[in-house]
């Protein structure tokens, strides 16, 4: 399978392009700019997400984008640089003619045990507040694309480096908590789940969130 990988030099997008080379699959990377890439698994094309004309250009050929453009702690473009991934992704899906779309998503829009937003606690993060409203918006507007198979992929709410097991656990809108009361994921075990995303295409133009 031919897949076109944004944001493939961060942390999360480096797991998701190296799980889906040991799989076999034909992978190109695109960075802002592609001599950013260092240690990259995979070939790297420069690219901005935000454009619908260089997404359409950079898709042709492919069968699925997927987009591992995250959240930057702190940033002050959040919104800009998430919604501005989400339209130019969907725009440059439709002038490519290409259907499937897989993306990071966040953890802020998941549903608590309480039935409240994550990001409506109170003691959710300041810093990480306006990225998680920023991704609110941006599953809006993906669930408006109903003409293109996309994923948008939730990790649990603490995902960060460990071990590939190749376990984890699948809902949709709910955030998933262990026994004991957890919700995490690491890095590479989120890269598994967003692989088998993409080769297995069940969950379409749906939201799935990943965990322990």
């Amino acid at each position: 399978m031919k897949v076109l990988l944004f944001g493939a030099t961060g942390n999360i997008g480096r797991a998701i392009a190296a799980e889906l080379a040991a799989r076999g699959h034909e992978v190109t990377g695109v960075t802002r700019s592609a001599g950013a890439g260092t240690g990259s698994a995979v070939p790297l094309v420069a690219g901005d997400v935000a454009d619908a004309e260089q997404v359409a250009e950079l898709a042709q050929g492919h069968d699925v984008v997927a987009s591992a453009v995250g959240p930057r702690i702190g940033a002050d473009d959040d919104r800009t640089i998430i919604l501005g991934a989400a339209d130019g992704l969907i725009g440059g899906l439709r002038k490519a003619g290409l259907r499937r779309l897989v993306v990071l998503g966040g953890a802020g829009s998941l549903r608590a045990a309480d039935g409240t937003r994550v990001v409506d606690d109170p003691h959710f993060p300041e810093l990480w507040k306006a990225n998680a409203l920023a991704q609110i918006e941006a599953l809006g507007r993906y669930r408006e694309a109903d003409d293109l198979d996309w994923t948008y992929i939730s990790p649990a709410k603490l995902i960060e480096p460990g071990e590939r097991t190749g376990v984890y656990r699948l809902s949709g809108d709910d955030l998933l908590v262990d026994a004991e009361g957890r919700t995490r994921i690491s890095i590479p075990d989120y890269a598994v789940a967003f692989a088998d995303q993409i080769e297995g295409g069940q969950a379409l133009r749906t939201r799935v969130s990943v965990a322990y």
